[in-house]
């Protein structure tokens, strides 16, 4: 089977929840208060992007703006569903290798150097959106949509145990990891990329081990 059998998994475009139908007026002042958002946030970073500085900047009430979002977090959530969305739309019908059309391998490759470049393009607003609460990360649209592309490029590559290979690899390209290696192991993009592009291979060529003893021999 190769990457664009017809057995493989539609990707749906997700962010971090289904759109929900929304009154005419709604859909304006989010659309204010995102463009406020990212006003505040290229001006006084992640520290200044507060509910109130937003409400002020788009001109709608703060109550109006935790409706719309709950929190902060839900605010840099929204922030970065632009972002994530075109990434999505590469993976499902851009050009190969991220798009259909190349062996899983490559696609997989494909989808972790974009992937290391989107969070560090976006890392602060992607940190809160990871910890704003325990297991925070898991439960968004986006990263179930993350998962079950690579699930399913391990699988097509013949590796077993998809589903936990795809969740240590996207935990080697969370916001906190990707954070560490830049500010604290002061890696570059490249090589932060280089590094999860080897795990990537890794994961996808290690076979089943079941048929091994205790002491690890066959």
């Amino acid at each position: 089977m190769d990457s664009d059998s017809p057995d493989a998994p539609a990707l749906v475009l997700l962010g971090h929840g289904a759109p929900e139908p929304r009154r005419a007026d709604a859909v304006r002042n989010r659309g204010k208060a995102l463009e406020a958002a990212q006003r505040v946030y290229r001006r006084e970073g992640i520290e200044g992007l507060t509910m109130q500085k937003v409400a002020l900047e788009a001109g709608v009430g703060v109550g109006t703006l935790y409706r719309g979002f709950t929190d902060k977090a839900g605010l840099a959530m929204a922030l970065l569903d632009e972002r994530e969305r075109q990434l999505q739309e590469l993976m499902i019908s851009g050009p190969a290798p991220l798009g259909p059309g190349a062996e899983p391998v490559p696609r997989l490759v494909a989808f972790v150097t974009a992937y290391v470049q989107l969070v560090a393009d976006q890392l602060d607003l992607v940190l809160m959106s990871e910890t704003s609460a325990v297991g925070a990360r898991f439960r968004s649209g986006a990263h179930n949509v993350w998962r079950a592309h690579c699930r399913h490029l391990i699988q097509l590559a013949g590796a077993p145990s998809g589903d936990y290979r795809a969740e240590a690899l996207l935990a080697a390209l969370s916001g906190e990891m990707i954070a560490h290696g830049l500010r604290e192991q002061d890696k570059s993009r490249t090589q932060l990329a280089d590094d999860a592009v080897g795990l990537a291979r890794a994961l996808v060529v290690a076979g089943p081990d079941h048929d091994r003893g205790p002491d690890g021999r066959s």
